[in-house]
């Protein structure tokens, strides 16, 4: 056996899915869009303070023509004060609302994404592990989740319940109807790891199942997780704004991409960047994330077949 050889098979099976991710050139491209979109969510504020405006700081010029009116052009009243202008109808900042729009996709979907993670790594290792009664129960319950018209019982849930936070409102409805997928995924792995020797001798020699859950099962399904987790994020980000697009999201003045994006079906005639910009910044979020997503999966592939 070769040195190189000797060092790979010595070294911890995270040590060789980091080695085969850092060489994924699209798993670097899509961390780096995350870090970039994270950062200036983060940084909102401070940014907008720079330039003294907010998400919801009107230009009364962009909507009183008898003020003086505002410059035209590629994303109409661009200016020191305005970065990427501002809406022509409604006199908001198109910068501060994308900094701030992003602040809440990504607190959704994070939030959503691991309350479906514990939901369904719960269930699914439950169901997995204990078979019988229990797995019959919970399968079922699954199965019955999984049969509703997600989208159509989300709306319907999201247009009935009113004076409640919007931002938590959509994090539970979300979770409520999607965690059923990762416990199936869960299920089938537990099932799978439970007839290993090692938990077999684990079960032989006394230890209580609570113990082998959280010491032989659990360890060996975090790749999974870790791969679901960020592959869910993309379409919870996509789910957040295309519902506030249908009107039942977060509410104005709440900066929202799906909000943006409705608004500019007023004047995107006027200027096609009030459109483009928002749906700029959605496309590069989900594409960044499912691409870290992709090259995850692929690096942590026990067999390292695609790495």
């Amino acid at each position: 056996m070769t040195p190189v050889a000797e060092a790979q098979r010595a070294a911890s099976p995270w040590r060789l899915a980091w080695e085969r991710l850092r060489r994924r050139r699209a798993a670097l491209v899509g961390a780096g869009i995350i870090a970039f979109f994270v950062l200036a969510a983060i940084f909102a504020p401070v940014l907008t303070a720079i330039s003294g405006t907010g998400p919801d700081t009107t230009d009364k010029r962009a909507i009183d023509p008898y003020l003086g009116g505002l410059p035209r052009g590629s994303a109409g009243g661009m200016s020191p004060q305005h970065w990427l202008g501002v809406e022509p109808m409604l006199g908001r900042d198109i910068f501060a609302r994308l900094l701030y729009g992003a602040r809440i996709s990504l607190t959704v979907a994070f939030s959503a994404a691991v309350m479906i993670t514990v939901i369904g790594v719960l269930l699914g290792i439950t169901s997995g592990y204990f078979g019988g009664r229990i797995d019959t129960v919970i399968s079922r319950f699954m199965d019955v989740m999984m049969s509703f018209p997600s989208l159509i019982f989300m709306m319907a849930l999201l247009s009935v319940v009113k004076n409640v936070d919007r931002v938590m409102l959509l994090i539970v409805v979300m979770s409520l109807f999607t965690w059923p997928y990762i416990a199936r995924v869960i299920r089938g792995q537990t099932m799978s790891l439970k007839h290993r020797e090692y938990v077999e001798a684990a079960r032989a020699s006394g230890t209580s199942s609570a113990r082998i859950l959280l010491t032989e099962i659990l360890p060996n399904l975090t790749g999974t997780i870790i791969v679901y987790l960020t592959l869910a994020i993309p379409g919870l980000i996509g789910a957040e704004a295309g519902l506030t697009y249908l009107g039942v999201g977060v509410r104005p003045p709440t900066p929202s991409w799906g909000q943006m994006i409705a608004d500019s079906s007023l004047y995107y005639k006027v200027d096609p960047m009030f459109f483009v910009l928002p749906c700029s910044c959605l496309f590069l979020m989900v594409l960044a994330f499912t691409l870290l997503g992709d090259a995850l999966r692929d690096a942590l592939d026990p067999k390292g077949s695609r790495g």
